[in-house]
């Protein structure tokens, strides 16, 4: 066993910045081929449309994901106006809602202040929460009704940074079990317009800065672990 691959095994914090429709478990897979390593985890799922920093932890330090997970995390990104989809999301189709051109950046900095704080948010069904022993998304992408319990989660800060047209740039601080797809149509609502999450960054987690993180394919070849394709 080379010694790179002993260190692993042995136990490291990785920071990947996630590829765009990836999948959390897909970089996870990734790594544990290139890296030849038994255990590895992340600490926090990305949706495969969202990107940015994904912890992975190796062999004694998968013993951390807990606590990573447990921290603060950043996110920056888009919501469309006007629309709307059942994933609340571009993973399903949007759907015309409201005209949107009534709307300023006053308005906009006003909704934003009903969900700053501890805040009653429901998951979107499209989402891996569990229901009847079965997973919120296939049962959604089945066709059948999905009900999910509400949950108090907390927003400590959310910033519009842009407003241009129906397009609207965010930057949300928050607590871990936190929607930001959910974020968005409550949002929506509150304007009453609708809206979706069109782009979705995770940029900090605790002291864990995506500036730091390393590009998934640049990390595999600059390690000389493998060169395969995506799993």
């Amino acid at each position: 066993m080379s010694e790179a691959i002993s260190e692993y095994n042995e136990g490291k914090v990785l920071l990947i910045d996630k590829p765009l429709n990836w999948t959390s478990f897909d970089v996870v897979k990734k790594l544990k081929f290139a890296l030849k390593v038994k255990k590895i985890g992340h600490a926090g799922t990305l949706d495969p449309l969202a990107t940015g920093l994904l912890i992975l932890c190796t062999g004694k330090m998968t013993k951390s994901i807990d606590k990573y997970q447990a921290q603060q995390k950043e996110y920056t990104g888009e919501f469309t106006l006007g629309y709307t989809t059942p994933s609340y999301d571009l993973e399903t189709k949007p759907e015309f809602q409201s005209e949107t051109n009534h709307l300023n950046l006053k308005d906009l900095n006003e909704a934003t202040q009903h969900f700053v704080g501890e805040i009653e948010q429901t998951p979107p069904i499209f989402s891996a929460v569990k229901t009847g022993g079965k997973r919120a998304y296939s049962l959604a992408r089945e066709g059948k009704e999905v009900k999910l319990k509400s949950r108090i989660v907390t927003i400590s800060e959310f910033e519009i940074t842009d407003f241009q047209e129906n397009k609207v740039s965010f930057r949300v601080s928050c607590s871990k079990g936190t929607y930001i797809r959910s974020l968005a149509h409550d949002f929506g609502g509150k304007l009453g317009v609708g809206a979706y999450l069109s782009s979705l960054r995770r940029t900090k987690i605790g002291d864990f800065s995506v500036e730091n993180a390393e590009n998934l394919n640049e990390f595999v070849n600059n390690n000389k672990v493998s060169t395969d394709d995506r799993p």
